[in-house]
């Protein structure tokens, strides 16, 4: 009796997705319309989902519901499994503004976050997010955020490609950082957590 022997095939890693690109605001900061900002890298909700709940569950309680209106996303699933948990997903057309994701988390409550356009370049990204998780909170809604930036800097925040000066494709670091522009005077309150920028 013969026995063939095949080498021990490596194992592979599992590969971690990238960490979620987020500007939040602190607990003691005023909620205004938005309650910060979220700069995914695709419109897959799927696929996007997982990380923003690994860096939210912690923070804010686990995310049960999430609603996002259908305009920018190309599929939403009922539910998407995260990590331990199903979050289940609505969408609503005139409820709620295009560019705003809707989160409730189970015991904690509502939160409202941008969403920065995936291709949008970084220091439009910046500007958005430092926006959106302001101190005082922002006066405009998220489309209007969007609007703003804009007309204000003749760049379109829009779906496309980023180029590989906005996100460095080894490590995950943006070129840009992602300070408020123009601030000055003493330093506000810390009411920013910038996440994975």
């Amino acid at each position: 009796m013969s026995a063939t022997l095949y080498p021990t095939l490596p194992h592979r890693e599992p590969v971690a997705a990238p960490a979620a690109r987020l500007a939040l605001k602190t607990d003691g900061a005023s909620r205004g319309l938005l309650d910060g900002a979220w700069w995914p890298r695709s419109r897959d909700l799927l696929s996007e989902l997982p990380a923003l709940t690994d860096v939210l569950d912690p923070l804010w309680g686990r995310i049960t519901r999430l609603a996002v209106n259908p305009e920018h996303w190309p599929v939403i699933p009922r539910e998407i499994p995260v990590s331990g948990h199903i979050v289940k997903v609505g969408w609503f057309t005139a409820e709620i503004d295009p560019h705003k994701l809707l989160l409730l988390s189970y015991g904690t409550g509502r939160f409202d976050l941008l969403v920065v356009p995936p291709g949008t370049g970084a220091e439009s990204a910046a500007r958005l997010m430092a926006a959106a998780s302001e101190y005082d909170g922002p006066p405009l809604t998220a489309s209007a955020l969007i609007a703003a930036e804009e007309a204000r800097h003749r760049v379109p925040a829009t779906d496309r490609l980023p180029g590989p000066e906005a996100w460095e494709y080894e490590g995950g670091a943006t070129t840009v950082s992602a300070s408020v522009p123009g601030q000055t005077g003493p330093p506000r309150p810390a009411s920013r957590l910038i996440i994975g920028m």
